[in-house]
């Protein structure tokens, strides 16, 4: 029975470490996210407009 506890206090352990990276990784990607707004903004293209000369 002991070794059961063992286990499951190994599984337990682990879920919290996935949990605490999942988090971490969630964190990350808010950090860098780029609001919608900002990325469908037309910005001017000189250089196409060069080589349509």
């Amino acid at each position: 029975m002991d070794s059961d506890q063992e286990q499951s206090r190994g599984e337990q352990l682990q879920e919290a470490e996935r949990e605490a990276a999942r988090q971490r990784l969630l964190g990350l990607a808010e950090a860098e996210r780029i609001p919608a707004e900002e990325t469908t903004r037309a910005i001017p293209d000189r250089r196409w407009r060069r080589d349509q000369r």
